[in-house]
Order: structure tokens, then C-alpha cells, then sequence
């Protein structure tokens, strides 16, 4: 029964990620999707038998106040990136306290950053692009 609850959960989550992502096209923000792979090990399954579960939790960071094609505007948003990547593995932390099964929270905002930060660099190239013409 709690196998199916959770699967309704992710998926939920996975509509709302998807649904942001949707959203962030529309409006002037970077999606910051933090994910961890967890091991479970549900009652009555032997030591081969651990499924693996991945979660991940999107942040959306707005930069629609932010000048992009100066130097201040892009530190702004790199650290906004930087501190939604933060947060939202540290509630990850929170919701699956599996510390010992899954990557620390640093690890885990590297590595969310790293993807945000693509669609950051596309964003400030834009945006120099076009305050130089």
C-alpha cells in the first residue's frame, strides 16, 4: 500500500516539475532541479532485492529583475542558482532522511547547479548579445 502511495506521490511531483518547467518557458526564470538516487530496503525483501528510487525537487528562480548583461545581474543569478540548489537538497534531506544511502547536500546542489547553470550561461550570452548591438 505504501508502494502505491508513493508511486501517486512522485508522480504528482513529477507533473508539478514538468508543469514548472511549462511555466518557466512563459516567465523569466531558471528551473533548479535537484535529484538523489535513495536505496530502500522494504520489509520482507533480501539484501538483492533493494529498489532503487529516485527523487528530485525543482525550484523555479525568477531573474525577471536582473539585468543579465551586466557583470552584477549574472553574479545575482548564479548565486540565486546556487542557493535554490542548496535548498532544495537540503529538503530533500528533510523528507527522505536516508543520509547514509544517498549523496551529502553539497554533492547533491553541485550537481543541480550544474544543469541550471546551462540555461544561465544560454540566458547571459542572450542578454550580452543584445546589450551590444
Amino acid at each position: 500500500m505504501s508502494r502505491i502511495r508513493f508511486g501517486i506521490a512522485l508522480g504528482v511531483i513529477s507533473s508539478l516539475c514538468i508543469g514548472a518547467t511549462a511555466m518557466a518557458q512563459q516567465i523569466e526564470e531558471v528551473s533548479v532541479t535537484a535529484s538523489r538516487a535513495l536505496t530502500e530496503k522494504p520489509a520482507g525483501r533480501s539484501s538483492s532485492g533493494i529498489p532503487l528510487v529516485d527523487i528530485s525537487l525543482s525550484y523555479g528562480v525568477s531573474y525577471a529583475d536582473l539585468d543579465l548583461a551586466t557583470h552584477s545581474g549574472a553574479t545575482e543569478l548564479d548565486k540565486r542558482v546556487n542557493d535554490a540548489a542548496s535548498e532544495a537538497c537540503k529538503e530533500i534531506s528533510r523528507q527522505r532522511p536516508l543520509a547514509s544511502l544517498t549523496p551529502d547536500d553539497a554533492s547533491c546542489a553541485k550537481t543541480a547547479a550544474k544543469h541550471a547553470m546551462i540555461k544561465v550561461d544560454q540566458l547571459v550570452a542572450t542578454a550580452e548579445g543584445k546589450s551590444s548591438r
